[in-house]
C-alpha cells in the first residue's frame, strides 16, 4: 500500500454541511409541527372525530392550549408560521432551481427497479418521500382552513362533501406527516449518518 492511498483511507471525511435557509426552514418546521399537533389535540378532545363527545380522548400531557378556545389560537397562529415557513422555502428552491434535485422524475422510477446502488436507491426513495408529501400538506393547510372559515370556504367543504369528512380527512394527515419526518429522518441516517442529520439543524 503506497503512502497516498493509506492517507486517503486515514483522512477524514467532510462533515456535511447544510445552507443556513436549510436549517431554519428545518427548525421553523419542527416547531411549527409540534405546536399544531399539541394544540390540534386539544380541538380534537373538545369533540372527537372518532365516536362524536363521547369517544377516545388524548391525555393532556399531549395537548396544549388548556381549553379549546386556547387550542385554536394556537393552532392557527402554528399554522400560519408552517404555510407561511413552506412558501418561502418552496420560493427559494424554485429561485435556486433546487426543486431539480428534490423531486421524483422519470429516471428515479426506473432506478427503484433497475439500480444495485444502494445510495442511489436511497436518494429516490427521498424525492419520492417530498414528492408525496407536497400535496398532503396542501390538503391538510386547505381542508385547515375549510374548518376554520367554513362560511367563507364553503366550497371546500363542499368538494369533500361533508364536514365530517372534511374533519377526517383533516386529522389522518396527521399520522402521515409523522409518518414522513420519520421516514425521512431514517433515509437522511442511511444516506449519511448522525452528521447528516444534525448538519441540518446545526
Amino acid at each position: 500500500m503506497t503512502a497516498s492511498t493509506a492517507s486517503k483511507k486515514s483522512r477524514p471525511k467532510p462533515q456535511p454541511n447544510q445552507a443556513l435557509l436549510a436549517k431554519i426552514f428545518h427548525w421553523v418546521n419542527i416547531i411549527a409541527l409540534l405546536l399544531m399537533i399539541t394544540s390540534g389535540l386539544q380541538i380534537y378532545n373538545a369533540n372527537p372525530v372518532f365516536g362524536g363527545r363521547g369517544g377516545w380522548h388524548f391525555p393532556s400531557l399531549f395537548l396544549l392550549g388548556g381549553w379549546l378556545g386556547a387550542g385554536r389560537h394556537w393552532h392557527f397562529a402554528a399554522m400560519w408560521l408552517f404555510a407561511l415557513n413552506l412558501l418561502w422555502y418552496g420560493l427559494y428552491i424554485f429561485i435556486t432551481q433546487r426543486w431539480k434535485r428534490r423531486f421524483v422524475a422519470v429516471n428515479d422510477l426506473k432506478a427503484l427497479q433497475t439500480s444495485k446502488n444502494p445510495k442511489r436507491i436511497i436518494y429516490v426513495w427521498h424525492r419520492l418521500a417530498y414528492t408525496v408529501i407536497i400535496p398532503i400538506l396542501l390538503l391538510a393547510i386547505l381542508s385547515g382552513i375549510g374548518m376554520y372559515k367554513p362560511a367563507q370556504f364553503h366550497w371546500i367543504v363542499g368538494i369533500l362533501g361533508s364536514w365530517q369528512a372534511l374533519r377526517v380527512l383533516h386529522f389522518l394527515t396527521i399520522p402521515i406527516v409523522v409518518i414522513f419526518v420519520i421516514f425521512h429522518s431514517w433515509l437522511g441516517l442511511k444516506a449519511g449518518g448522525y452528521r447528516l442529520i444534525q448538519s441540518m439543524f446545526w
